[in-house]
Parts: C-alpha cells; structure tokens; sequence
C-alpha cells in the first residue's frame, strides 16, 4: 500500500453534541441513552473520516475517548456492509474494556462480538467464533492461537484497528502484527491508534494502510488538562512512611504504580497493614485475579490498585482521586500513560510522584517530555525530617530549580553554548 500519512485539518472547533458527524439516529439514540452529550475532540476528528471509509491515524493521550472513536463507525459500517471487524489491543484488560464498549452499541442491532485474550481458557472463545461474531476484540497472541487452530479465519475481516499500538510495540508484539496483517485482505479499512508517533508507526503506516489521515489531538507529552502534578524527593526507605501520611490524607480511590511486579507485592501488604483495601494488578496474575483487582476497584472494594505500567493501560476507570508513581517510570511516557488515568472525561485529579535523591535525570527527562517543571511538594505536615517525624514547611522553591542568569537552567541543566554541571538535588527538599 506504500503511503505516508496525509495531515488534515487538526483545529477543528468542537460541536455542542453528536449530531451533524454523520452518525445514524439509531446510534445517536443510544449514544443519548449512555448520557454521551459532547464529542471528545479526537472523536470529533475521527468518527466523520472513518464513516466514510477512510484509513486513520489517530494521535491521542489516554482518557480521550479513542474507543468510541472507532466503535461508533465500525458498528455503523458493519450494519451496511458485511463483512468483519477486527480490533487488536495489548493487554487483556483493554481488550475486554473495549468489548464492553462495543457490547453497548452492537446489543441494539443484534451484533454479536467475541473477545479473544490469553489467560483464558479456549474452549469458550471458539464457542464465541463460532457464533459468527460482527466484531473480534483480540489481544495479537491469542488471535494467531486461534488463527493456527483454523478457529478464525482472517479473509472476511474489511474494519481493522490497532488500539494504543505503540504500546504494543513496546510490548514486543511487532512480529505478531506483522504476521497477522500480512492475512488479512488488502481490501480493508484500517485504522491506528496511539498516543505516540515512533517510526516503527510509521512504518506499519507505510506498509499496510491507503492513503492515512492523520488526525493529532496532543502532542506526545501533553497531559490531562485538568491533572494537577506533585513531586516528593524522599529516601527509598521513607517512600512507606510518606505513602501512610498521604493515604490519610487522601479519602478517594488510589492508583498506585510500581516498577516491578515483586515491589508491587510487598506495597500491597503494606497498604493492607495500614488499614487500605487493595489488591494488584500484573502481569503474574492470572486473569481472574486482575479481573477481580479492576472489578474491585471499580465498585470500591478495594480502595487501592497497585499496578506495573504493562498493564496499566487496561485501566479505564473513572473517578480516581489520585495517580501515585510509587516508582518513576523507567520511560518518561509512561509518565504520562500513568497520569492520565485520573482526571479523565473532564473531572479534575492529583498525581504526585516519588523521586529518590539519585533520580534527578529521570525527572529530567519527564519535565522535558511535559515541557513543565514538576512542582516540588511544600506540605509541612507531610514533610519528614531524619528520625522519620513531620519536620519544618519549607518556604519558596530551592534556587537550583529556577532560571538563573548565568546559562543555568532548572536542575542545573546548561543551556545551549554552556558547559554542563553536575546534577544536585537541593538537600533541603528530600524527605529523609
């Protein structure tokens, strides 16, 4: 298919409702029904181009609404046109989360969909194929399980759409994609979606789709608009004492984020003994587990979930109170993955983030990435001096963090021309 991608018109004034984008009334009906008034902007942009049978890249942050970006004309094209719809997602609870959406919009046109993810067992997921599925919602691994087995059969597919597909690029499903789209009909409508643009997009772009628009709603980097950021520079061994202050501070649902599954063990029991229901979610789990964890921590059975950031973007809930990065995120992008599962749909979040002393260039480089400095928190009462107790409010933000007039930027980064000095945090601000 060998094409770039072709931007469009990315400044589109948003609209009061749904009405004028070219969705049938049947939907609109529905859409009315779930109490969907107003089109998130990427949906504004998407849902008109892909009704007409356009193949789309669509550049979003998480919490946008890029789900129903796609469903609704999926849905819509697939009541016209026969044929099958295939959705590829990276973790099982995306997939099912994205089953679910479109569960709501096939039920009133007697749509059926199947939901192929590994964990779980086969036997019910050929059953579901078998029922000659309208959409299949599938994690890559699993289809070509399926594909193998003869149990899905790829040549009626004519809507494909690869969801958060940078993720599952940096999961290592490359191979898997490749495989899988070189089955597919030529013939197809295919649509990508990501909150990133690396070149390996581009490629796939190049490769396997006609004529791509491009519709960009954030840049890479942009975070929620209503998050409001906050940054402890604390001791590793004082990171449990300062999380006891905050969830007591805190009275709503906590999501939580560690580096590696073991450390995420360790936090919950910690939690636990602190008197906080909580349960974790990763990938050493089983998918009942990590069903019960989100199910939980929706309808409140558990106040905290603690996940790794391989299977954070399967979490698609809303009404968290606070993002917590126990553990910086080994990429600054993640950062703003974590981040964005609160304040999302327009309500207002908190995320606040754990630094150690020695991680100045990890803050770094997500300052970079958001293009802001992450305010350094100034709480006197969660604030610990060296025996562990609440200590003295400092006052003002240390120096080091402002502009100064002499080429040194915050951190002690050296600006264009300058020579570079070494990184310090201010010692007064870290919590011993």
């Amino acid at each position: 298919m060998n094409s770039k991608p072709q931007i469009t018109d990315n400044n589109v004034q948003p609209v009061a409702n749904f009405y004028g984008l070219g969705i049938a009334p049947k939907i609109l009906d529905i859409l009315e029904k779930m109490k969907f008034k107003v089109p998130t902007p990427i949906q504004l942009k998407a849902i008109p181009l892909a009704l007409e049978g356009k193949d789309i890249i669509g550049i979003a942050q998480t919490g946008t609404g890029k789900t129903h970006s796609f469903a609704i004309p999926m849905i819509q094209r697939l009541v016209q046109k026969k044929g099958l719809g295939l959705v590829l997602a990276p973790t099982r609870e995306l997939a099912i989360q994205i089953d679910e959406a479109f569960q709501e919009l096939a039920r009133a046109f007697g749509m059926r969909t199947a939901c192929l993810i590994g964990g779980a067992p086969m036997p019910p997921q050929v059953a579901a194929l078998r029922r000659d599925p309208h959409v299949v919602i599938a994690t890559p691994g699993r289809l070509i399980d399926h594909m193998s087995q003869w149990n899905f059969l790829p040549d009626s597919v004519i809507m494909l759409v690869l969801d958060e597909a940078d993720r599952m690029l940096d999961m290592g499903f490359a191979p898997q994609i490749d495989k899988i789209l070189r089955f597919l009909p030529r013939e197809r409508q295919t649509m990508l979606f990501s909150a990133t643009m690396p070149k390996e997009i581009m490629n796939i772009a190049s490769k396997h789709m006609k004529l791509p628009l491009s519709v960009e709603i954030a840049p890479p980097g942009t975070t929620a608009e209503r998050v409001t950021q906050e940054l402890f520079i604390v001791k590793k061994e004082s990171k449990t004492q300062l999380l006891k202050k905050l969830l007591a501070q805190y009275h709503g649902s906590v999501l939580l984020f560690s580096r590696t599954k073991h450390n995420a063990k360790k936090i919950v029991r910690s939690i636990r003994d602190m008197g906080h229901s909580a349960s974790e979610i990763h990938s050493n789990r089983s998918l009942a587990q990590r069903r019960d964890a989100l199910e939980g921590f929706k309808s409140g059975k558990y106040r905290v979930l603690v996940a790794t950031d391989i299977a954070s973007r399967g979490i698609d809930v809303t009404g968290i109170e606070l993002v917590l990065n126990y553990d910086l995120p080994e990429d600054a992008e993640n950062y703003v993955h974590r981040i964005g599962r609160t304040a999302r749909a327009g309500h207002k979040g908190h995320a606040v983030s754990f630094a150690t002393p020695d991680q100045g260039h990890d803050v770094r480089d997500i300052e970079k990435l958001i293009k802001a400095t992450l305010p350094v928190s100034r709480h006197a009462e969660l604030t610990l001096d060296k025996f562990g107790e609440p200590g003295q409010q400092q006052s003002g933000r240390p120096p080091s963090h402002r502009p100064s007039h002499h080429g040194q930027s915050k951190y002690g980064q050296s600006r264009p021309g300058q020579a570079k000095k070494p990184f310090k945090y201010p010692k007064p601000k870290f919590y011993r």
